[in-house]
């Protein structure tokens, strides 16, 4: 039986394509391996938005070499961004790499390893995605999750945004939204399987839908998933749309209105053909999935502080399985600074929506993204982020010093770089004023009860438990007789003490479901538990 192991890099949207390989390679025959090193397929998962992110990549690879000699049999793959970006590069520098494959053609992971099995090495990067290639999207491939009770769904994939620092729209492309109707019936299946808690994952959500709204504007027919089904269930759509309508079909007897009308729900959602503006559709989402009978937990990364609109929050504040916590990447506090980063919005107009969100949604938890040290940015411009960062009350923030991507407008402003021990004192100051108001907000929740969703043992106590409350906190607690829940367990906790970065506690009750794979549960006190 041959083994794979995969080393992922990065953010949740490459851990989700790592799913997707590994789901891929388990169709294939293959078993996990327990080391990266002891498997005959290798896969580096790269990211290229993080710093240093070459290095580690190469780095890897230097200590795969070793491996390769004495396995000359086993397979290396390089995948993701840095994959993407770097192209026949990877190979140039690493020539013991035996496949190389990019952000557009994640589903041909289990080909391209064969190929280069069975004929030598393979370099395969497409320079885009094509609207309505449904295996295209990660979540339409099979998975192998971490998790048996959380499962990501990518609702769109690529970008429109042109932010000068980032390297998403060079590696992942345009924003392709995922109909509506998909999206849903997706949803429903994770949660027949036992899935309680999803994250919808896209470049920029809450610009979700916008596009094939304009498709559907577009023409009278818009693209039409009932045009020219195939055997296969796939359905070729006017223009370059192609779907997979599974679970959901037209009924031939309605008349073309009803038909149109029933194209544009399945294509955009119910509510849409009430209302056909060019709009994004993301707050209806939102509603919609939080729904489904069986999702206790609806989670989304990442938005767009620009794109936050008053129908999201309101969805936010009214649909009960939405969590109460938004992550807002703010980026810089200084006008100068958002303007050079063509972010689309000042920092009066993000805090103007931060208060909107926070008057609406009841207990919001708030986290952030930051980065110091961009190209020309001065004293003032770093204070003005530290007024922001103050005023907003930050649950959690991720923090970075500018590094330069290759390919981003920002690489080309040499000449305005900021002196790195500039910014190193810059990162330690802010991360001073971030740390206070986690603390603070960790402090006050002393005393509450929080619903946990155990994640498993913690990793410096296996005595203990660790999970995550709805405002995405992580709490450590003891397990009842030293025995951890098990992962997806829903339990009520009693806060007893915090910290910058987690909360700990006492188990008051765990709950456990009424029957398999169902919504129901009941309340076990400890004691009761312990018994």
């Amino acid at each position: 039986m041959r083994t794979y192991a995969i080393q992922t890099f990065g953010c949740q949207m490459n851990e989700h394509d790592s799913e997707r390989i590994a789901g891929l390679l388990e169709d294939d025959g293959y078993e996990r391996a327990s080391t990266l090193e002891a498997a005959d397929v290798m896969v580096l998962n790269t990211c290229c938005i993080r710093e240093n992110a070459d290095n580690k990549l190469y780095g890897a690879l230097g200590r795969l070499k070793a491996v390769k000699a004495q396995r000359p049999g086993a397979l290396i793959a390089v995948a993701g961004c840095l994959a993407q970006k770097d192209r026949e590069i990877v190979r140039q520098r690493a020539g013991h790499v035996d496949v190389v494959f990019g952000t557009h053609n994640v589903h041909r992971a289990a080909e391209l390893i064969e190929q280069a099995r069975q004929h030598g090495p393979v370099v395969e990067i497409l320079n885009e995605t094509v609207r309505g290639d449904v295996e295209a999207f990660p979540s339409a491939l099979p998975a192998r999750r971490e998790a048996d009770h959380s499962a990501w769904v990518t609702i769109q994939i690529g970008c429109d945004n042109s932010c000068t620092f980032c390297i998403v729209p060079a590696v992942r492309g345009p924003e392709i939204s995922r109909p509506f109707g998909e999206l849903v019936a997706e949803v429903r299946a994770l949660a027949a399987e036992g899935i309680s808690e999803i994250t919808l994952l896209g470049q920029n959500v809450n610009s979700y839908g916008r596009d094939l709204a304009l498709l559907r504007r577009g023409s009278t027919s818009g693209p039409n998933p009932a045009a020219g089904a195939g055997e296969n269930g796939h359905r070729k759509a006017t223009g370059d749309a192609i779907v997979e309508r599974s679970a959901w079909t037209v009924a031939g007897a309605v008349g073309n209105a009803r038909r149109e009308a029933a194209d544009d729900a399945w294509w955009c959602g119910p509510a849409w053909p009430d209302d056909r503006r060019a709009r994004p559709l993301f707050a209806d989402l939102l509603r919609a999935v939080g729904e489904i009978d069986g999702i206790r937990r609806v989670r989304f990364t990442s938005p767009h502080p620009k794109d936050l609109r008053p129908e999201t929050i309101a969805a936010m504040a009214e649909a009960p399985a939405v969590c109460e916590h938004l992550h807002l990447p703010l980026q810089s506090g200084s006008d100068a600074v958002l303007r050079a980063m063509r972010r689309g919005y000042t920092a009066q107009r993000y805090l103007e929506r931060l208060r909107a969100a926070r008057a609406e949604v009841d207990d919001l938890a708030v986290s952030t993204d930051i980065i110091v040290g961009f190209p020309g940015e001065t004293e003032r411009d770093f204070e003005q982020t530290l007024e922001v960062a103050a005023e907003a009350r930050y649950d959690s923030a991720f923090t970075f010093i500018f590094s330069p991507r290759p390919g981003t407008a920002a690489a080309d402003m040499e000449a305005r770089f900021v002196p790195h021990d500039v910014s190193v004192n810059r990162y330690e100051r802010l991360r001073r004023v971030i740390e206070r108001s986690s603390r603070l907000a960790n402090e006050a929740r002393i005393g509450r009860i929080e619903e946990v969703v155990v994640e498993g043992p913690s990793k410096k106590d296996p005595a203990a438990a660790t999970g995550r409350t709805r405002r995405n906190t992580l709490v450590h607690f003891p397990s009842p007789n030293g025995e951890c829940p098990a992962p997806g367990t829903y339990a009520q906790v009693e806060i007893t003490e915090s910290a910058a970065n987690f909360l700990q506690g006492q188990l008051i009750a765990v709950e456990q479901p009424a029957a398999e794979h169902s919504a129901g549960r009941r309340r076990i006190p400890v004691a009761a538990a312990a018994g």
